[in-house]
């Protein structure tokens, strides 16, 4: 792992795209792979970003944009984006203080950042490194109910304020470059040792399907803890739709980084349907493929209240470290500035469906 960019160069980044192949230049060939890959033909991976710019905008026009509003809320929190930074596995893999660094990032730029059960770090220590940061903890179901209560108990004691439970992950998908590489976290020298002592702890996630999971233990995760639960990894409108009636505090529609089944839907083109189910009774929030301040504003536009963004910010932190995650902010609050102001909508939340054919 080399160096990250110095301040100049990474001023020079103007778009998400910009961060990969420095990314590239500086990880560990497999684990590059690893972080970029999907399951099977990666179908879904590529979709994932196409299906976002096949949508095309109706700018309306001679409105007051002079004052443009772009900030967004999460649970009832205000922050300066609708974005929040997704869940990623092993940063350590990116940058030598993985999910400190990246924590840290988020913080100094003011959004939410979503850590991983996968983490290289443990959730106590990302959350002394950014103790300013909005920390929400990503749910894996491992090993036993009772390891993944005392996770829940533990997030919520060092102060992350919601659960999200994914739910799209009862077995591994099929991943072909990891197969092909040979790749393996606990074999990877510069994975801190806390992830391997959490997978021996926990047990891997190929456990998951071992549970049983069900409805009832979405009830069962939600009785752990008073912090709000999401459920992450839904892609059915009726899914979406019992979710809601269950209580849940919000979904995440998302294909887990179409890194699990390969030829499912794209999040661009689940989302409608599913805000249609759901019909106001909780958050909305997507992921998958996102790679601009455009595609933040078309899935806005397209009823979610909230957006993560993955890999891009995983390459942000291979290229700089905390500022590479800020100047990815930077970018993207530019770019959705600009867009709100050239669609006519001085504000985020005005954005709706009318906007887009």
């Amino acid at each position: 792992m080399t160096e990250v960019l110095p301040g100049l160069e990474l001023a020079r980044v103007v778009s998400l795209a910009d961060f990969e192949p420095f990314a590239r230049e500086r990880m560990d060939p497999a684990g590059f792979d690893y972080v970029a890959g999907g399951a099977w033909d990666e179908i879904t991976l590529r979709e994932s970003v196409e299906a976002w710019r096949r949508h095309r905008f109706i700018p309306r026009v001679l409105t007051d944009i002079r004052d443009v509003d772009a900030s967004g809320v999460f649970l009832g929190r205000s922050f300066p984006l609708p974005v929040a930074i997704a869940p990623m596995a092993v940063q350590a893999l990116a940058h030598p203080d993985g999910e400190l660094e990246a924590a840290r990032g988020a913080a100094e730029a003011g959004i939410p950042y979503c850590l991983s059960t996968s983490s290289s770090r443990s959730l106590e220590d990302v959350a002394a490194a950014a103790r300013d940061a909005e920390r929400w903890f990503q749910l894996y179901l491992v090993a036993s109910l009772d390891h993944s209560r005392a996770l829940v108990q533990r997030a919520e004691a060092a102060g992350y304020r919601a659960i999200l439970m994914t739910v799209d992950l009862p077995v591994l998908g099929y991943r072909q470059r990891d197969r092909r590489s040979g790749f393996a976290l606990p074999a990877m020298p510069h994975v801190d040792a806390a992830m391997a002592e959490h997978r021996t702890r926990y047990g891997g996630l190929e456990q998951q399907h071992e549970l049983g999971l069900s409805w009832a233990t979405v009830e069962a995760v939600r009785g752990w803890t008073t912090l709000p639960v999401l459920l992450k990894g839904i892609l059915s409108p009726e899914d979406a739709r019992i979710a809601a009636e269950a209580g849940v505090d919000g979904i995440v529609v998302s294909t887990h980084g179409a890194r699990q089944l390969d030829r499912a839907i794209a999040t661009a083109d689940a989302l409608p349907p599913i805000v249609d189910a759901v019909a106001g009774r909780t958050e909305i929030w997507v992921d998958g493929g996102i790679r601009s301040g455009l595609d933040v504003l078309t899935a806005l536009a397209l009823g979610a209240s909230g957006v993560l963004v993955g890999r891009p910010f995983y390459w942000a932190l291979a290229a700089g470290g905390a500022a590479g995650i800020g100047r990815a902010v930077e970018v993207l609050t530019e770019e959705i500035e600009l867009g709100l102001a050239l669609l006519g909508v001085p504000d985020v939340r005005a954005l709706d469906r009318t906007l887009i054919a």
